[in-house]
């Protein structure tokens, strides 16, 4: 079953104006219009509305709060959440390749496959990869049994296949030339050819004025 307060990042005892809140926040981040309609952001913003239209209506959502608590009672609690099995069809591809994964769980109530979000306790899925991060692309399933407040987690990385060498080269030096994520020892998001850039000229200052000194 699935669980519609995951979906909107909030609480279960979340008022109207946090599902309001969330939902406006969360379509306008996960809009097909706004992310080239991208399949995947297609699937997360159709999984937004179904959990909104539910939890936004109050008789609508008292029912499915039944169904969800009767649904995690009928699990059994006292034994934890395991996977049975969890494969890809292939751990070496290349761009636009597809990709098929296939799992299975159990004793679990709630499953994640990430990035991709909430699954069933077993099922299969078909995807391309459109970008590799450093060479790979993790996937990770996430058993959990939330009454036991355990959770399994089993990993599969799929690593990246060129056509040729000069094509491998030609992605690492675009990667050093792409914007990187803003984090605190790099606030502007800086491509990676200018912090190496950078450190090479601090490191030819420091060896001149050593040498410098020496003199």
């Amino acid at each position: 079953m699935k669980d519609y307060y995951y979906f909107l990042g909030i609480s279960h005892d979340a008022s109207e104006e946090d599902i309001k809140k969330s939902y406006r926040k969360l379509s306008l981040k996960y809009h097909p219009d706004k992310n080239d309609n991208d399949d995947f952001f297609a699937d997360r913003f159709r999984e937004i509305q179904e959990a909104y239209e539910t939890l936004n209506n109050r008789d609508k959502r008292k029912t499915y709060d039944q169904n969800l608590e009767n649904y995690q009672k009928s699990f059994r609690y006292n034994i934890p959440p395991s996977i049975k099995t969890f494969t890809a069809n292939k751990i070496h591809a290349k761009k636009g390749e597809e990709i098929i994964i296939n799992w299975q769980t159990q004793n679990a109530d709630v499953v994640k496959v990430l990035p991709f979000g909430l699954e069933k306790a077993y099922g299969e899925r078909i995807f391309k990869i459109t970008e590799f991060k450093e060479g790979r692309f993790q996937i990770l399933l996430h058993a959990t049994n939330s009454l036991l407040h355990k959770t399994v987690v089993q990993g599969i990385t799929i690593t990246e296949v060129f056509e040729n060498d000069g094509e491998k080269f030609r992605d690492k030096a675009e990667d050093l030339f792409k914007s990187q994520p803003r984090t605190a020892s790099n606030p502007s998001g800086q491509p990676r050819i200018f912090r190496i850039i950078t450190a090479v000229v601090l490191l030819l200052l420091a060896i001149y004025f050593l040498i410098k000194s020496f003199s």
